[in-house]
């Protein structure tokens, strides 16, 4: 019924709009258009002052940005940009002006791994050239297991920025570019761990490879909306009653930790990747009504 009315909006919707042609999408565009409305209108699209799932951390977002709860965000990983399922996310974060259907869109994936303390003594004695060998052998490993499950190849290609640790901030930053199923154009996983008193806030931006130098110049703006509350910095650690991390940033950036939550050992790596044909054919009639500009 919820389809059916959205399909009698989109039909109404179309003689209103300005077309250098009438629009012509075929009975399966039309579905998936009425679909992905319906989705779009039912996310809950926060600003303002949130206190993440488990009120470790807390977001101060601006009107240029909006957040979406983990059951919202797992819509826009499992059901638009096709990832496998139980990502575990506690939100997302889009720049205002964009939606999660758009092909130009990035999204920020905010986690959090409750493992202890993670000593940052080894920050900068790590080869990180050995270690993106590593991380390629396990791409490997989790690609065969992605295409037995039905979700296609992945390769791990190499850094598109090498990783670099912010003693100051306890912060540690590297970016990955990846292909899925041999598809030319390359998605970027640009991510950022920032350490606690009990565990890492993980952010993982979600974007194309073009989108690198729109990535890095959001970077700042995005770190300053997320910040660990009093009691759960890692200023705050107390030797004598908090548990220490069985692994150090090493581990973090090859995403070993990983295998045990039931993720695949090369980490998380996140593709948007959704009926791209479709996509580009509905894509002017869906920003004109939900609203959103090119």
């Amino acid at each position: 019924m919820r389809l059916l009315r959205a399909l009698t909006c989109i039909i109404c919707f179309i003689p209103l709009l300005t077309w250098a042609e009438e629009p012509d999408l075929s009975e399966q565009e039309m579905a998936y258009l009425a679909q992905s409305i319906e989705l779009w209108q039912s996310m809950d699209r926060q600003t303002g002052e949130i206190l993440l799932p488990g009120s470790m951390a807390r977001l101060s977002v601006p009107e240029n940005f909006y957040y979406l709860d983990p059951q919202d965000s797992e819509k826009v990983l499992v059901d638009i940009w096709g990832n496998p399922p139980g990502t575990g996310a506690l939100g997302m974060l889009f720049p205002a002006e964009t939606t999660p259907f758009d092909t130009d869109s990035w999204g920020v994936v905010i986690s959090y791994a409750e493992d202890g303390y993670v000593s940052d003594e080894d920050a900068f004695n790590i080869d990180y050239d050995e270690l993106l060998e590593d991380m390629q052998s396990d791409t490997r490993e989790e690609s065969k297991e992605r295409e037995a499950a039905g979700y296609g190849s992945i390769d791990l290609i190499g850094w598109a920025a090498r990783p670099y640790y912010d003693q100051s901030r306890h912060q540690l930053y590297w970016a990955k570019e990846l292909e899925f199923d041999h598809h030319p154009d390359h998605t970027l996983n640009y991510s950022i761990r920032s350490l606690g008193r009990k565990g890492v806030l993980e952010m993982n931006f979600v974007a194309g490879m073009e989108q690198l130098d729109e990535i890095n110049s959001n970077l700042e703006s995005v770190l300053t909306m997320v910040n660990f509350v009093e009691g759960h910095r890692y200023q705050d650690f107390d030797s004598s009653v908090d548990n220490v991390a069985a692994y150090g940033l090493g581990a973090l950036v090859a995403g070993k930790v990983a295998s045990k939550t039931g993720l695949l050992a090369a980490g998380l790596l996140l593709l948007k990747k959704f009926w791209w044909l479709i996509i580009v054919a509905i894509g002017g009639l869906f920003r004109a009504i939900t609203g959103k500009k090119d």
